[in-house]
């Protein structure tokens, strides 16, 4: 089964690398960074890890192994990182919150709409923190 989901997310990740007119030397490595990061995702998880945590060091992962590539290939980090995270949206569980409220079953449609919520900011944080980082350090190299 695991196969299969980091298959998946190499494929997502590398055709989201597409679609966002990532250079084509890139394409794989975007879909290896997306493919790592779910890779961390669903062993966090499997382990017990709350999602929205697991997501966030998911998010932190993609941000940081999206800068060491941007370091070897000299591109931007945003080449690597928006195709990186795509695994990672929260894009069904967002789906179901709607579906929910559509069917008058609020109180299903508010946890799993909170719950989208929290994993696209822990997205948000993890990329963030992970910059934060990256520039404490060049600070403290100068």
């Amino acid at each position: 089964m695991i196969i299969e989901q980091l298959a998946a997310s190499f494929v997502a990740s590398a055709a989201f690398g597409l679609i966002f007119n990532v250079p084509k030397r890139a394409i794989v490595q975007c879909g290896l960074i997306g493919m790592l990061g779910w890779a961390l995702y669903v062993v966090l998880t499997e382990q017990g890890v709350n999602s929205t945590i697991a997501t966030l060091l998911a998010a932190g992962s993609v941000a940081v192994l999206s800068q060491v590539m941007a370091k070897m290939f000299r591109m931007p980090i945003i080449v690597f990182s928006v195709s990186g995270i795509i695994p990672l949206v929260p894009g069904g569980t967002a789906y179901d919150a709607m579906r929910h409220a559509v069917e008058n079953q609020y109180d299903i449609a508010m946890q799993l709409g909170t719950k989208a919520f929290m994993i696209s900011g822990a997205i948000a944080l993890g990329l963030v923190l992970s910059e934060v980082i990256n520039q404490a350090i060049r600070k403290v190299r100068v």
